[in-house]
């Protein structure tokens, strides 16, 4: 029954309308109508809604092959499965990313737009269930109880594949200025005081390695999400699945994605346990975490311009206040501050969820991976917008970091195997207390020669230990024949000039 409008559906709870034009059906009507939550469809998460279509082609191609579907119906639903994994009829995918029901929504939706998109390929009409079906044809062997978690598994590697591609690319960013700022003498700094010198490429070589081990943190995370659960059914009993098809749908899965999917060892445990979700989470959160720390640093060494730290210039992206003119604001690294703060929060939302499941499944699923998208997704494009927008552009103010070394106490560290740490001691005291400097007061001690002193003080002997190589704390990629700038060369002379 069908007027110009709407089509008849029905299932246990009796009929519905459905509009004609949707691919979805009376599962799905009924889904968005409770769950009115974030607004959110699940259709913004396209990797999520390819890797439902990837699942039901590897289902079907499985099932065909042991003889469980015929092979019209099996081309129609592959062919649907294929439009959906290009990217087509995506805005059929209304239900809501949080939902009840531990994914069944979803799973019903992917299974309602390709059997009806399967129709029409066949030449029949949307809803005509009798020659194709949601549940008896696109669902076979299957239950949201493995789909869902094995297509949100798939889904992830899309998206960790987007995230490790944007830490690449801002740590090569990081690595760039490390090579630019390899002769930039500067105080390093301990608890906000001023500790010894070293370069503002060493600086950023550190921002860039951290980025490196982290790279390295997902990489291995994401192979826990190789084991999924297809063939387990309800609970891991395989029930209404035929016992080749766990095997097979594994199979096709890999083939078709080439990702290296295996099935899981101990299907009950792979269906109630989400113990690779907080993995991932927790390397998200370290991302996240080491991610704002370097966003911190890079707000506070261009504090000022003036009154603050004032070391290095941030690129101005906009003006900063709407009562002071002439303020620009650290607006890039402030807002991939923000999105550490959100990662944190998402991996104590997927900890709790995962924590909250009982006996053989977890219902909760949904909000682990709306948590998990999020996250991957925020990060990977504060990734590049730090790297775009900020990073490329950062300039050292080198004469405000010769000054910060001219003034500093903290050489002094280095003359401790020389002089002994009592008389570095009392030379620290006396230059905080007069403002002379080290060098001057060393000599008039007669504690070391000038040639000594000016070998000590090399700005290379204080940043790089004798027995490191030039290539110290910098990554692979940074070159290691660096000599100092003409910052650096500046110091040696004015040191050199006290004397």
């Amino acid at each position: 029954m069908q007027t110009e409008r709407t089509r008849l559906e029905h299932d246990l709870l009796g009929e519905r309308e459905v509009p004609c034009d949707a691919l979805y059906g009376v599962h799905t009507l009924r889904a968005v109508e409770n769950f009115p939550i974030s607004g959110i469809a699940i259709s913004q998460y396209g990797g999520l809604v390819r890797a439902l279509a990837e699942v039901k082609r590897a289902a079907v191609q499985a099932n065909a092959e042991l003889g469980l579907i015929d092979g019209e119906r099996t081309l129609a639903i592959e062919a649907a499965c294929r439009e959906i994994i290009d990217g087509k009829h995506h805005e059929h995918f209304v239900v809501d990313v949080i939902q009840g029901g531990a994914g069944t929504s979803s799973n019903m939706n992917v299974n309602e737009v390709i059997a009806n998109r399967a129709l029409e390929i066949l030449g029949a009409e949307r809803g005509d269930y009798h020659r194709l079906h949601p549940n008896e044809h696109v669902n076979i062997g299957q239950s949201t109880n493995d789909v869902y978690p094995s297509a949100i598994k798939l889904a992830l590697q899309f998206y960790i594949d987007d995230l490790l591609g944007a830490m690449a690319y801002l740590r090569e960013t990081f690595e760039a200025k490390a090579a630019e700022f390899c002769g930039v003498l500067k105080m390093g700094r301990t608890q906000l005081q001023d500790a010894v010198p070293m370069t503002l490429g060493q600086e950023f070589s550190a921002y860039a390695v951290m980025l490196q081990e982290d790279e390295a943190r997902l990489a291995e995370a994401r192979l826990l999400l190789l084991e999924i659960n297809l063939g387990a059914t309800a609970i891991g009993t395989g029930i209404t699945a035929h016992p080749d098809y766990a095997a097979a749908a594994c199979h096709h899965l890999r083939r078709n994605t080439g990702y290296a999917f295996l099935t899981a060892g101990n299907l009950f445990e792979a269906t109630q346990d989400c113990g690779a979700f907080v993995q991932v989470s927790g390397v998200l959160k370290r991302i996240a975490v080491k991610l704002s720390k370097t966003c911190n640093d890079l707000r506070l060494l261009s504090s000022g311009p003036r009154c603050g730290f004032g070391e290095i210039q941030l690129p101005p992206m906009q003006a900063g206040s709407s009562i002071m003119p002439g303020k620009v604001n650290p607006v890039i690294p402030e807002v991939v501050n923000q999105i550490a703060f959100e990662v944190i929060g998402n991996d104590l939302t997927v900890t709790l969820a995962a924590e909250g499941g009982q006996l053989q499944l977890n219902a909760f699923e949904p909000i682990i991976a709306f948590s998990l998208f999020k996250s991957i997704q925020h990060l990977a494009a504060g990734c590049k917008t730090l790297a775009d927008r900020c990073v490329r552009g950062i300039v050292a103010n080198i004469d405000q970091l010769r000054a910060s070394v001219e003034r500093s106490i903290g050489v002094v560290t280095a003359l401790n195997p020389y002089i002994g740490y009592a008389n570095a001691t009392q030379i620290a005291r006396e230059a905080l207390e007069t403002g002379a400097p080290v060098y001057d007061l060393v000599l008039s001690r007669g504690l070391l020669s000038k040639a000594d002193l000016d070998r000590i003080l090399d700005p290379l002997a204080l940043t790089v230990p004798e027995n490191q190589p030039r290539s110290y704390l910098l990554t692979p990629e940074i070159p290691v024949s660096c000599e100092p700038n003409e910052g650096v060369e500046t110091l040696v002379k004015t040191v050199s000039d006290k004397a």
